[in-house]
């Protein structure tokens, strides 16, 4: 029997899903090996007898904690989908800033109607099995993805940075052409499009394991950083991350 598929959001773009959908759309052949019970951006019928949950979007309300670990139950697979849900993504932005401050900021004087707290990723809340990381996710990398959990193995994402992505694909580095890029500690695997169309890395991929960050700071001062221009261009995917090296845990 295809093994049943449910798709779930929650704070997110939902630009993954859309490259699901997208993906889909150029692999039919998939289709053809799962059965899709639930997936609000391409279908009215929600099945909830699943095997396997993609999950986009990070945990930024007491009230998603059970739903997650409700999916987290049903399945016997549960794969965080994006960056937010990998890393807390842009959402996790606002940990850096007391909370209260923040609310009425977004809310005004109507905060206290809207219920939401430091912004997680998945791993924070339930186990993870898999990940597939990406501001948005990469359509190669999901249909592997999907063909590795059809095969019984877990989807590997690359451990070593992105700086060999760009070796491979014939990059001139960043640094070289008087731009900054988070290349040196984010995750390979996109084939470094970002650097490849003239654009520094932002680190949508996530941090690698044991990252130099004191070398990668030093880097983009030594080309005209300031530590606030700094510590944005790290947040903007990586506070949680970031915060967690600091040993800070968002309240």
């Amino acid at each position: 029997m295809k093994p049943k598929v449910a798709f779930f959001e929650f704070t997110s773009c939902e630009g993954c899903q859309l490259t699901v959908l997208d993906t889909l759309q150029r692999h039919p052949e998939l289709l053809e090996v799962i059965e899709i019970v639930q997936f609000r951006e391409a279908m009215s019928e929600r099945g909830e007898d699943y095997q396997i949950a993609f999950i986009e979007g990070s945990c930024t309300r007491p009230s998603d904690e059970a739903k997650i670990r409700e999916i987290r139950e049903q399945a016997q697979i549960v794969v965080a989908l994006g960056a937010c849900a990998h890393l807390g993504g842009i959402n996790a932005i606002r940990n850096r800033m007391p909370l209260e401050q923040t609310r009425e900021y977004v809310y005004g004087d109507k905060k206290d109607w809207f219920e939401t707290y430091p912004a997680r990723p998945l791993s924070a809340v339930i186990e993870v099995d898999a990940v597939i990381p990406g501001c948005p996710i990469d359509r190669k990398e999901f249909a592997t993805a999907v063909t590795h959990l059809l095969q019984g193995r877990k989807p590997a994402i690359p451990d070593y940075p992105l700086c060999i992505d760009c070796k491979l694909t014939e990059n001139v580095c960043m640094f070289l052409r008087g731009q900054t890029c988070l290349g040196p500690v984010t995750r390979a695997g996109c084939e470094a499009i970002c650097p490849a169309q003239g654009q520094g890395c932002e680190g949508c991929r996530g941090l690698i394991p044991s990252p130099n960050m004191h070398s990668i700071k030093q880097a983009l001062r030594e080309h005209g950083m300031t530590e606030d221009q700094i510590a944005a261009k790290l947040s903007l995917f990586l506070t949680y991350q970031t915060m967690q090296l600091e040993g800070v845990t968002p309240a």
